[in-house]
C-alpha cells in the first residue's frame, strides 16, 4: 500500500538543492509526482507531490527533516484529500495598475463567490511607454456549477476602470 505526500519546500537558492531531495526520495522508494518550483529573490520554494510505500515514509521524514542542516526546510502532509468532483475550472486572467491590496480584494470577490484558487501566479512589470506597474495574475480556479460567472465577472470589472477581465473554460 503507498502513501500520498505533499511536500513543501523553502531554502535559500542554491545549487544541487533539487538534487538533495529528489535523493532522498528515491533511497526510499518513493515516486516524484509532480512538483511546482521557482526561485524569487534568492530564495527557492516548492510544492511536490510524492507516492512512497506506507512503510517508508517515517525513514522519509526523518531523512528530509536531516536536510535542515544544509537549511533546507521541508514540511511533509500525508494528501488524502482526493480532486473535488463535479466543479468547473476556469482560467482567469487580470490586468491593471498595481497598487497595495489588490490580491486581497481580488480574493474577497472570490471567496464571496464560492470559488477555490487552485493555482496563481502574480507578477508586476513596468506599463508601455509609462513608469507605471501593471499587476498581472493568471490563476487557476474551482468553480462550482451554481456559480453565477458574469456576476464574478461584474464584481472583479467592477474593482478598478482600468482592470482587464477575461475568465475562460480550462
Amino acid at each position: 500500500m503507498t502513501t500520498p505526500l505533499v511536500l513543501t519546500v523553502i531554502s535559500a537558492d542554491k545549487p544541487g538543492l533539487v538534487e538533495s531531495i529528489a535523493q532522498a526520495i528515491t533511497r526510499h522508494g518513493g515516486n516524484w509526482l509532480e512538483s511546482r518550483m521557482a526561485r524569487m529573490a534568492g530564495q527557492f520554494a516548492g510544492i511536490l507531490r510524492v507516492d512512497i510505500a506506507s512503510d517508508r515514509v517515517d525513514a522519509l521524514r526523518l531523512d528530509l527533516d536531516a536536510l535542515k542542516a544544509q537549511e533546507i526546510n521541508i514540511q511533509v502532509t500525508v494528501s488524502g484529500m482526493a480532486e473535488e468532483a463535479g466543479h468547473r475550472v476556469l482560467q482567469l486572467s487580470l490586468v491593471g495598475n498595481d497598487r497595495p491590496g489588490i490580491v486581497h480584494e481580488v480574493s474577497q470577490i472570490l471567496v464571496r463567490h464560492g470559488v477555490n484558487v487552485e493555482e496563481l501566479e502574480t507578477q508586476c512589470t513596468p506599463a508601455p511607454m509609462s513608469a507605471d506597474l501593471l499587476f498581472r495574475a493568471q490563476a487557476r480556479l474551482g468553480v462550482l456549477p451554481q456559480t453565477d460567472l458574469s456576476a464574478l465577472r461584474h464584481d472583479l470589472e467592477n474593482l478598478a476602470d482600468d482592470l482587464m477581465v477575461e475568465l475562460s473554460e480550462d
